[in-house]
C-alpha cells in the first residue's frame, strides 16, 4: 500500500479538479473527505465544484474539440492504445485505489474491472482506425457529459469516454460523490499518454452539479449510468433542448435454474450473479427462479455455499466479498431485508462470519410472494430473493413481470430451451450457463425502465454519432406550459368552400355519396370514439374532405390491437415480412395515379411532383422489404470462449407522430423501418394533409398484412401524441412536428423510461435518400439484445 498512500502524499491528499490537461483548484470550495468503507480509513479531499467550474471545464471540452474531431481516425487509435498501455503500466496502483475507494475486493479489481478497462480502450482504438469505413455516414457529436456511478468507478466511466473519444468527441465527466478517485487517477494517466489537453476533463461534485453539467447549453450528449430515478430526472432536465442521451439503469435481473442445469455450476454461477460486488451491480442476478422439482435442493446447497463465504477487508486477496461502499447503503439493505422478515419471509444469513463495520452478510430471503418490494425492487445489495416455477412459460411470465429488462441468465444443459427462454426474456443481455459476463466487443444496456443506448461493441457507438448531413439541433429553451400541451377544441361545422361533389345518373345530376375518412387499427376501419371530424381543407381553403378526430380512447384501443398483434408479427420469418412489404409496393403502385391527385387535391402541389412522391413511396418500400432479412444481428468476438450473439429485437409498439411535409413519403419513410423490423405502430398521418396516409389502409388489406401490425389514428397531432407518450404501453415515441412537441414528448417519456426519436421542430428533406432513408431509421427501430453462450465440453475453457 505504500505506492498508494505515496500517490494520495504526492497530492497531499488533497486533490482539485482535472481541466484542460491540468490540476485546478478554484479558490473558497467546499471539500468532501473520501473514505475507506472498508476501515473508515480517511484517503483523501476532493473538491465540491461548482457551476464556473463546470463553465470553465466545459470550455475546456469546447476548445480541445475543434481539432480532436479534425485529427484523423488513426492518430485517435494511436492515442487510445496509448492509454490502455499506460493503464497497464500502472495496474497494480489502478486495483488498489479502486479496491480501497469503493470497499471492493482487490481480488475483482485485478481480475474483473481493471482488465475490463484495459480491453475497453484497446478495442475503441481499433474503432477510431475504422471510423471511416464502419461508420461511414456518421460524424461526432460534440462535447459528451458523463455521469457515472459508485459501484464500478473506472469501468463505467471507460464504457463512456473509450467510444466518445473513438468517435471524436471530447468528455467532461462527473465521478460519483462516494467514489472519486480513480476518475481522477486516469485523468493524470490519460496526461502521461499523451492525450492532447481538454479531451477528457474530470469535475467532482454533488448531485446538484450533474445536473449542471447535463444542463449546460454547450454539453451536446449526456451518458449516464445510474438509478432509473435519476436517469428520470436527467431526461426531464435535457428535454428538448436537442441534447442526445443515453441512460444505463437500474434492473432486477432474473436467473433461471430448470430441472436439466448442472446445479453444482448453477450455484456457483448464482454466486457470481449476486454476490460480486457485494451485489451492488445494476446486472445482479437478484431474482432466482428454480423449477419446482429442485428448488428445496437449489436452496439447500446455496445455504450450504454461504457457510464456506468470506466477508472481509477489501486487500485482502482470500475475501469473497467486500464493504458496502458506505453506511447510507448499508442501511437501505438492512431496511429491504427487514421489511421482508416482517412480511413472513424466511430470512436466511450467516452473521458470525461478518466482521463489524460497513459490512452486510450475504443474504437468502423465499417465501416471498412476487408483489413483495424485495422481489419488484432494485435493492442493489448481496440480497437473493428465491421463488419457484412449474413451467418455461411461468418462468419467462415471472422473469418478465418487472419495470425493468437489463440482464438476465438461463440454466439448463437443455441447449434448446435455453436459447428459447433467453430469446423470450425482455432484457438486453442474457446470460446461459454463466452470468455477468462483460466484454468491449458486446453492447451492454436495457429494455424498459432500465434504459436505453448500449455500452461497448458497434451498437456502442451509436450513441456518441449524428448523421454526416445532421446539424446539431439547438431550439433554444422553449417556454411552454406542458400541463396544457395537446389541449384542443372539436372543429366546427365548415360550410364556406366546401367541394360538395355531385355525380350524374341516367342524366340526373345527385350528391355523391359522402365520404368520411375513418381511423384503421386492427385490422379493420373504425369510427371515431367521439363524434367529431376534422376538415382537411387545401391551400386554397377548400375543404376536400373530413376525416375523424381522435382522442385518448381511441389511443386505447390502438394500443391494445397493436400489442395483440405484437407477438406474432414480432416472430414471423423476416422473409413473410418481406413478401408483405413488396406486396405493399405493388399494390400502391396499381393506385399510383389516384393517390397522387390525392395529394394535388390536398396539397396544391404541380401533378408531376406528387407523381414522384408515390414512386418515392414505392422505392420506400423496396429499400426496407431488402432489409427484412439482412439486419437481424450477428456473432459479437468477445474473449468469451463460446458465441456471444447479437440479435436486433423489435422495439415493440411505438407512437409516430408524421410530418406535414411530404404527407405520403413521409409517412411511408416513418412505418416501413419500423415493420420491417418486426414492430408495431400506431401513426398519426399529417394533420393537415391526412387523406394520402388513410389511402394506404386499403393497400395494407390487399397485402396480407396482419391487423394490429400498423394503426392509423387521425386529428389533432399534439392531441394524440400526448396520450400516446403518456401511456405506459408504448416502448418509444417518434414525433416529427414542433419544438415544443419535441420537448413534451421528451419529457412526458421520462415516465417509464421510453425512448424517443424528436425533430425538435426542424425539417428533413424526405426525397433526400440520406435523410429519408439512413441508417439512423433502423437504429430507432431495433433494440439490441446479445445472448452469451459459453461453451467447454470438448476443450477447457
Amino acid at each position: 500500500m505504500s505506492f498508494k498512500r505515496a500517490w494520495l502524499d504526492d497530492h497531499g491528499k488533497d486533490f482539485g479538479v482535472f481541466i484542460d490537461g491540468k490540476w485546478v483548484k478554484p479558490e473558497g470550495r467546499k471539500k468532501y473527505l473520501t473514505k475507506n468503507p472498508a476501515t473508515g480509513e480517511d484517503l483523501a479531499w476532493t473538491t465540491q465544484a461548482e457551476k464556473a467550474d463546470v463553465d470553465l471545464a466545459v470550455k475546456a471540452a469546447e476548445k480541445a474539440y475543434q481539432s480532436w474531431s479534425k485529427t484523423s481516425p488513426h492518430v485517435r487509435a494511436r492515442h487510445l492504445y496509448s492509454i490502455a498501455r499506460h493503464i497497464q503500466k500502472h495496474m497494480r496502483l489502478f486495483n488498489v485505489v479502486e479496491s480501497l475507494d469503493n470497499g471492493k475486493t482487490i481480488r475483482e479489481t485485478r481480475d474483473a474491472d481493471i482488465p475490463t478497462v484495459v480491453r475497453h480502450f484497446y478495442h475503441h482504438a481499433g474503432w477510431a482506425q475504422l471510423m471511416e469505413t464502419e461508420m461511414r455516414g456518421w460524424k461526432s457529436v460534440g462535447v459528451i457529459g458523463a455521469i457515472v456511478p459508485w459501484n464500478f468507478p473506472l469501468m463505467l466511466l471507460t464504457w463512456k469516454i473509450a467510444p466518445a473519444l473513438a468517435m471524436g468527441n471530447t468528455v467532461v465527466l462527473k465521478p460519483a460523490t462516494y467514489t472519486r478517485l480513480s476518475a481522477l487517477l486516469l485523468a493524470e494517466v490519460c496526461a502521461e499518454a499523451g492525450l492532447p489537453p481538454g479531451v477528457f476533463n474530470v469535475v467532482t461534485g454533488s448531485g446538484a452539479m450533474g445536473s449542471m453539467l447535463a444542463e449546460h447549453p454547450s454539453v451536446d450528449k449526456v451518458a449516464f449510468t445510474g438509478s432509473t430515478g435519476v436517469g428520470q430526472t436527467l431526461r426531464r432536465l435535457t428535454a428538448g433542448s436537442g441534447k442526445k442521451l443515453s441512460l444505463e439503469l437500474g434492473g432486477k435481473s432474473p436467473v433461471v435454474v430448470f430441472e436439466s442445469a448442472d446445479l453444482d455450476s448453477a450455484v456457483e454461477g448464482v454466486v457470481d450473479a449476486i454476490w460480486f460486488n457485494q451485489g451492488q451491480v445494476c446486472s445482479a442476478g437478484s431474482k432466482l427462479l428454480v423449477q419446482e422439482p429442485i428448488y428445496e435442493k437449489m436452496v439447500n446447497k446455496l445455504k450450504e455455499r454461504l457457510t464456506h463465504f468470506r466477508v472481509g477487508n477489501s486487500l485482502d486477496k482470500t475475501m469473497d466479498m467486500g464493504a458496502i461502499v458506505d453506511e447510507s447503503q448499508r442501511k437501505s439493505i438492512e431496511e429491504y431485508v427487514e421489511e421482508a422478515r416482517k412480511e413472513g419471509a424466511e430470512v436466511f444469513q450467516i452473521k458470525d462470519s461478518v466482521p463489524s463495520g460497513c459490512y452486510y452478510p450475504p443474504t437468502i430471503i423465499t417465501n416471498v410472494q412476487t408483489v413483495s418490494r424485495v422481489v419488484a425492487e432494485e435493492i442493489f445489495g448481496p440480497v437473493l430473493v428465491v421463488l419457484p416455477f412449474r413451467t418455461a412459460k411461468e418462468a419467462l411470465a415471472i422473469s418478465n413481470n418487472t419495470i425493468y429488462g437489463l440482464g438476465g441468465s438461463v440454466w439448463t444443459e437443455n441447449v434448446p430451451l435455453a436459447l428459447e427462454v433467453a430469446l423470450g426474456i425482455k432484457a438486453g443481455t442474457v446470460w446461459i450457463n454463466c452470468h455477468n459476463l462483460f466484454d468491449a466487443a458486446a453492447g451492454f444496456g436495457g429494455y424498459k425502465q432500465s434504459g436505453y443506448g448500449r455500452d461497448g461493441g458497434k451498437e456502442g457507438l451509436f450513441e456518441y454519432v449524428r448523421p454526416a448531413w445532421e446539424e446539431r439541433p439547438r431550439p433554444g429553451k422553449v417556454q411552454m406550459d406542458l400541463k396544457t400541451f395537446g389541449a384542443t377544441l372539436p372543429q366546427r361545422p365548415t360550410f364556406e368552400n366546401v367541394d360538395n361533389k355531385q355525380i350524374t345518373i341516367n342524366g340526373v345530376t345527385m350528391p355523391s355519396i359522402d365520404r368520411t375518412f375513418k381511423m384503421y387499427y386492427g385490422g379493420g376501419q373504425k369510427r371515431p370514439d367521439a363524434p367529431y371530424v376534422r376538415p382537411v381543407i387545401n391551400p386554397d381553403g377548400k375543404v376536400v374532405g373530413h376525416v375523424g378526430e381522435g382522442n385518448r380512447k381511441d389511443v386505447r384501443n390502438a394500443v391494445e390491437t397493436a400489442h395483440a398483434a405484437a407477438p406474432g408479427w414480432g416472430k414471423r420469418a423476416a422473409h413473410n415480412r418481406a413478401q408483405i412489404v413488396y406486396y405493399m409496393a405493388e399494390n400502391l403502385e396499381i393506385r399510383r395515379d389516384e393517390i397522387a391527385g390525392r395529394i394535388q387535391l390536398m396539397t396544391g402541389r404541380k401533378l408531376e411532383e406528387c407523381v414522384t412522391e408515390v414512386d418515392l413511396s414505392i422505392q420506400r418500400l423496396f429499400h426496407w422489404g431488402a432489409y427484412c432479412d439482412k439486419y437481424g444481428g450477428g456473432v459479437q468476438e468477445t474473449t468469451l470462449y463460446g458465441a456471444t450473439v447479437k440479435i436486433h429485437e423489435p422495439v415493440g409498439v411505438i407512437g409516430m407522430a408524421c410530418p406535414d411535409a411530404y404527407p405520403l413519403l413521409g409517412f411511408v419513410s416513418l412505418f416501413a423501418p419500423a415493420v420491417v423490423r418486426g414492430n408495431t405502430m400506431i401513426i398519426i398521418p399529417s394533420q393537415n394533409y391526412p387523406l394520402s396516409a388513410l389511402d394506404l389502409y386499403q393497400v395494407f388489406d390487399t397485402s396480407d398484412l396482419p391487423g394490429g401490425v400498423v394503426n392509423i389514428l387521425t386529428g389533432d397531432r399534439d392531441h394524440l401524441t400526448k396520450y400516446l407518450t403518456e401511456h405506459q404501453d408504448v416502448q418509444s415515441m417518434w414525433y416529427f412536428g414542433s419544438a415544443e412537441g419535441s420537448k413534451f414528448v421528451e419529457f412526458a417519456s421520462a415516465e417509464n423510461v421510453k425512448r424517443t426519436w424528436v425533430n425538435y421542430g426542424l425539417e428533413r428533406d424526405w426525397t433526400d435518400p440520406e435523410q429519408g432513408q439512413g441508417e439512423e431509421f433502423l437504429y430507432q427501430s431495433v433494440q439490441v439484445k446479445n445472448i452469451w453462450i459459453p461453451m467447454g465440453d470438448i476443450f477447457a475453457n
